[in-house]
């Protein structure tokens, strides 16, 4: 079973970059799809991106596509979540997620969460 520690949030200003990590432990790792979601205060939890095991497939939720970049680092067992030109819209709790199955959208797909990581865009 993957365990799962997400740091790098902050507090930036808008247009700024931040870079997140998640950190994994645990033997499964490397065959994990792994995702990015976040959770604003009062909506619901929304996808962000996806990565296959093999890192040859990513995904993007269209709010963020062409300023963030998923990668994953399987010798440190690691997923990175680059995220540049932030806006105030994407202040969240951002969550890292992982499933031995395919990468998806869905919530329901990932059986493993970290606690997750504030990021805060100031106007």
């Amino acid at each position: 079973q993957v365990q799962l520690v997400e740091s790098g949030g902050g507090l930036v200003q808008a247009g700024g970059s931040l870079r997140l990590s998640c950190g994994a432990s645990g033997r499964t790792f490397s065959r994990s799809a792994m995702a990015w979601f976040r959770q604003a205060p009062g909506k619901e939890r929304e996808f962000v991106s996806s990565i296959n095991w093999i890192a040859s497939r990513t995904y993007y939720a269209d709010s963020v596509k062409g300023r963030f970049t998923i990668s994953r680092d399987n010798a440190k067992n690691t997923v990175y979540l680059q995220m540049n030109s932030l806006k105030p819209e994407d202040t969240a709790v951002y969550y890292c997620a992982a499933s031995l199955d395919q990468p998806t959208t869905q919530a329901r797909g990932y059986d493993v969460w970290g606690q997750g990581t504030q990021v805060t865009v100031s106007s």
